[in-house]
C-alpha cells in the first residue's frame, strides 16, 4: 500500500490519541486552533503539527474568518474506515454464532442425567 492511501493515511492520524482527541473536540463544533490547543499541555506548534496530519488525511479543513482560522471536522474519511470495518464486524458475528452453537452442543452434550435410584424400575418398560 502506498503511505498515500487514504484508508492508510485516515489510520495513521488516528493512532494518535491528542488528534482522536481533537476529532471527538471538532464533532461538537468548529473551533480556532487557539481554542484546541488551551486543551493540551503542549505548544501552539505542537498541536498545530497534529492539525495538519488530520488535514492531510482529509479528516478536518480549515477556513479563514478575519483573523479566526476555524477547524472543521470532514467526517466523510470516517465513513470509509466504517465501510472497511464493516467486512470485519460480519465475521467476528459469524464466529460468534458459530461459538453460540457450538457451546450448546457442549451443553446437550455434557447435560447431567439424573442418576436412578437403586431399586426403583425404569419407567415405560416393565419387565
Amino acid at each position: 500500500m502506498a503511505p498515500s492511501d487514504p484508508l492508510t493515511m485516515t489510520f495513521s492520524a488516528l493512532a494518535d490519541p491528542t488528534r482522536r482527541h481533537i476529532l471527538a473536540r471538532l464533532a461538537a463544533g468548529d473551533a480556532p486552533v487557539k481554542e484546541l490547543a488551551a486543551s493540551y499541555d503542549m505548544s501552539l506548534a505542537a498541536v498545530s503539527k497534529h492539525l495538519k496530519v488530520l488535514e492531510e488525511a482529509g479528516l478536518i479543513s480549515r477556513s479563514r474568518e478575519a483573523q479566526r482560522r476555524p477547524c472543521h471536522l470532514e467526517a466523510a474519511p470516517l465513513g470509509t474506515v466504517a465501510e472497511w470495518l464493516e467486512d470485519y464486524r460480519a465475521f467476528w458475528e459469524r464466529s460468534f454464532e458459530s461459538l453460540g452453537a457450538y457451546v450448546k452442543t457442549l451443553q446437550v452434550a455434557g447435560a447431567p442425567r439424573r442418576p436412578r435410584r437403586p431399586g426403583r424400575p425404569r419407567r415405560g418398560g416393565g419387565r
